[in-house]
């Protein structure tokens, strides 16, 4: 494994679980799911997804980026609950604040492909991931797509870093395990990933 890849098992506790949630809950309220879609070819993700924080990530026939505003209501992303900016300084202390938090929803049957986190403008700060609701099968690789992989589980509550030398490693996830999720219903899991997008000013 590249250094810089840590995962901290059940770093969330039970009540921080749902707490947590309840307070995403309340982001998606604000900033619905929508169906992110490849850049070209426009074919839907099998994951639904949304963002808190500064900025967001979204994809569309237009390409990969970040922006300010939720595309389909066009109002800011809301404010990042702040247990996720506790869990990053205490996980992170060195690095600067984040800036965008992903919200992936997960299905039963949804996954993600082997992929970069290369959109940011810095690659200086680690990639946070903190996994609510059912197990996920999470894969990591190395820098190079062809590079052995290795798969392990993500249960509700640990928490996933990817900084130095593995923030650019590839990963994904192959498959959510059903019947795990006590918080999530219908087998669902709710993956949010802290990122800094700019370089620090000054």
């Amino acid at each position: 494994m590249l250094p810089g890849f840590r995962v901290l098992p059940g770093y969330f506790d039970r009540a921080a679980q749902e707490s947590l949630l309840e307070e995403i809950r309340a982001v998606v309220q604000a900033a619905p799911l929508f169906l992110p879609r490849m850049p070209k070819t426009g074919k839907p993700f099998s994951v639904r997804m949304s963002n808190c924080g500064s900025l967001g990530w979204v994809s569309d026939p237009n390409g990969y980026r970040y922006q300010t505003m939720h595309p389909e209501t066009g109002d800011p992303w809301p404010p990042m609950p702040r247990s996720l900016a506790n869990a990053w300084r205490d996980i992170c202390p060195d690095a600067p604040d984040p800036e965008a938090c992903l919200i992936n929803f997960y299905g039963p049957d949804a996954r993600m492909g082997l992929h970069q986190d290369r959109d940011e403008e810095t690659f200086d700060a680690p990639v946070l991931s903190i996994s609510i609701g059912a197990t996920a099968v999470f894969r990591i690789g190395g820098l190079q797509r062809r590079d052995p992989t290795r798969s392990i589980r993500l249960a509700s509550g640990d928490a996933v870093v990817l900084g130095g030398a593995a923030r650019l490693a590839h990963h994904g996830v192959d498959r959510i395990i059903k019947g795990t999720s006590e918080l999530v219903k219908d087998d669902g899991r709710i993956n949010l990933t802290l990122r800094r997008v700019t370089p620090p000013k000054g």
